[in-house]
């Protein structure tokens, strides 16, 4: 029998969060079970086995907020962490009644994660990834369950509970030929649990990190300048999601740090570009069904063809703003407030084709995998290091090319954009967005794309 955690008090805690002035007030209730399990040369590494349990308490009044949580979740340490939420309001009456949440129930979740079976999808990962090539040397192979079951109740008489499974999986591989050696990755995030990740996809990203590697034994490091530049479909639109992506957050343009503040309505890039950030995908570590301060999840057009259409709202910016919560109000853990977050972020497909679209280029680098970047958030100024990609001569793609930064000015590249292929491709790989000091679980994609000026060097 799962035992039951219920909040039949609910009423009691947000009654005593309000009870300072406050105008809003919620409750976040998670219970997440964590493990990790890293196999190095088929022995075991690291392993971690965790347990996120516990509640938040959030006030607003206004524009600010007030924030307390605990792991005690009995009623006297709950009234507590309500007043001390409750100490953003101002000392005023309480506002008018407003209707009492329901009674929320939630089972607790059952710990049957198999670290056996882990280990054995590792070894076997491990034994598939060595019989794809004569080369690989070392393999590095991990996987990570985080299993997050959350509990919601609000002041405005929302409520849900939420299951939220998530298997991550990360691949290393170090080949030699000829005395040089070289090293490759991939990695996949799904919202799925373990047991139920196809054999299939274990597989295909094996093929991808040794691939990867391969492909760096004829890559060599081209003159740099400045020159047009094809993003590949998928993977390089990590590249958006950092340097144009958080510019779209609705914290940063009710501050005034974006360089998108203020531009709502306007046109601020071609007609062919439609920019799209969304909560439906199922399976995708993005997908929300309710986001973490009770809105639903939904799928929000930031740019239609080329106009700046929506910013993503969390409460407090829908407030600002005067318009309805988008769903992109996301947080870390019960330890943290809510902040305006990605969830999956991507370009709709244009009309080109995507060979149409090298073609048109004489000369310039078509760029496929991206690792480390940096990002001024406000102006949007960029540098990655691209880990892979072609060189475009005469439109054709030919040598093979790695180890460059690309730079640039991420609004400027948004404008820059002039063909859009069809090929849309939402990459899966394991990223997670960091902001405010909380990391969570994003995804993006993009189709072929032309860029027709950026830095490369």
């Amino acid at each position: 029998m799962q035992s039951v955690l219920c909040l039949p008090y609910a009423d009691k805690v947000l009654d005593e969060a309000l009870g300072r002035g406050g105008d809003y007030a919620e409750i976040f209730v998670e219970n997440t079970t964590v493990h990790s399990l890293e196999l190095q040369d088929q022995l075991v590494s690291q392993t971690q086995q965790s347990l996120i349990y516990g509640a938040g308490i959030r006030v607003l009044k206004d524009a600010c907020t007030g924030y307390a949580y605990t792991m005690d979740l009995g009623l006297p340490a709950m009234l507590n962490a309500a007043r001390f939420a409750a100490t953003v309001g101002n000392g005023a009456c309480r506002p008018a009644a407003y209707p009492l949440p329901q009674v929320v129930e939630m089972p607790l979740l059952e710990d049957n994660v198999s670290i056996e079976l882990v280990k054995k999808r590792l070894l076997q990962l491990d034994e598939e990834v060595r019989n794809m090539d004569v080369r690989i040397i070392r393999v590095k192979a991990a996987i990570s369950t985080r299993n997050q079951q959350v509990m919601f109740v609000n002041s405005q008489g929302i409520s849900f509970t939420d299951y939220r499974p998530r298997t991550s999986v990360f691949l290393r591989v170090v080949m030699e030929q000829n005395g040089q050696t070289q090293m490759g990755f991939a990695t996949l995030s799904l919202q799925k649990e373990f047991h139920l990740l196809p054999k299939e996809t274990l597989t295909d990203l094996a093929r991808t990190a040794v691939s990867r590697t391969a492909f760096l034994f004829d890559a060599v490091q081209p003159e740099g300048g400045e020159m047009p530049v094809v993003m590949a479909p998928g993977a390089s639109g990590i590249l958006m999601h950092e340097a144009i992506g958080h510019a779209f957050e609705a914290d940063f343009n009710r501050v005034g740090t974006s360089i998108f503040a203020g531009r709502m309505g306007q046109q601020i890039c071609k007609p062919e570009v439609t920019i799209v950030d969304d909560g439906t995908l199922a399976e995708d570590v993005g997908c929300l069904r309710w986001d973490d301060e009770g809105i639903a999840g939904q799928r929000t057009v930031l740019v239609d063809k080329g106009v700046l259409n929506s910013y993503m709202h969390d409460r407090i910016s829908a407030r600002h703003y005067g318009v309805e919560p988008t769903g992109n109000g996301r947080r870390e853990s019960f330890r943290h407030a809510p902040l305006p977050r990605m969830r999956s972020t991507y370009m709709m497909a244009g009309e080109h084709n995507p060979e149409d679209i090298i073609r048109s280029v004489k000369k310039g680098i078509y760029a496929q995998v991206f690792t480390n970047g940096q990002v001024q958030i406000g102006a949007g100024d960029f540098t990655f290091y691209m880990k892979q990609g072609y060189l475009i001569e005469d439109g054709h793609l030919t040598r093979p090319i790695r180890d460059i930064n690309v730079i640039g000015n991420g609004p400027c590249a948004l404008a820059d954009i002039s063909m859009v292929g069809n090929d849309l491709l939402i990459d899966h790989s394991a990223s997670m967005c960091g902001k405010g000091g909380q990391s969570v679980p994003v995804s993006q994609g993009l189709p072929t794309v032309l860029v027709d000026k950026l830095v490369v060097g």
